[in-house]
């Protein structure tokens, strides 16, 4: 009995599979392009320093770049884990204050690390540092020197900015290659059970 393959199947797969290859592609794409900006960011502190973004955009953030805010008021507090200058393991504490209006901008500002989670007594003021990623807000302001009762927080690294195109290309791609061996084998069984029901006739 003469093979056939089954063409709307075919077409399934090799779509699937074709879809796959693009997105590959394209993190391979992104992953030229983020590591042309890290390495933006790592001569960023070797700049000027720049006024802290009232509206920041994650596709120019000015990561690593020195900046400073006036704090007008502290409306609120967040403390993530995080580690000292030296490298202990704790709390950074990060001040959500008021830099305008009640309905203006505002900034978070990293103002130091301690062991204990508990808010911290500071009112804001005048905080110079380097801006750095923030998972809520985009930026954050790291104090180059922490207020009182505090100790220095760990500065930003590039390591802080996630770069995980290069290993979702190599998803996609063995994605690819899999589902092709999966329908290859499917098929290699679907003939071989035709040719089986062909000799029994």
């Amino acid at each position: 009995m003469k093979k056939s393959l089954p063409i709307l199947g075919t077409l399934l797969v090799l779509a699937a599979v074709a879809i796959m290859v693009a997105l590959g592609i394209w993190q391979l794409q992104r992953a030229e392009w983020k590591n042309g900006l890290l390495e933006t960011y790592a001569a960023a502190t070797d700049l000027p320093a720049i006024a802290y973004p009232a509206f920041p955009s994650e596709k120019d953030a000015p990561y690593f770049r020195q900046s400073s805010v006036n704090c007008l008021e502290v409306i609120g507090w967040r403390s993530t884990s995080g580690r000292s200058a030296t490298g202990k393991s704790g709390w950074a504490h990060i001040a959500q204050c008021r830099t305008a209006g009640a309905e203006g901008p505002g900034a978070q500002i990293v103002i130091g690390w301690s062991t204990r989670p508990d808010d911290p007594e500071w009112n804001g003021g005048m905080v110079e540092g380097i801006i750095a990623p923030d998972s809520q807000y985009i930026i954050r302001l790291v104090a180059s020197e922490p207020v009182a009762g505090l100790q220095k927080n760990q500065p930003p690294a590039l390591e802080d900015v996630p770069n995980n195109h290069m290993s979702y290309a190599v998803q996609w791609f063995l994605f690819a290659a899999i589902a092709l061996i999966i329908y290859l084998l499917a098929l290699r069984g679907r003939n071989k059970g035709v040719a089986q029901s062909g000799n029994l006739s």
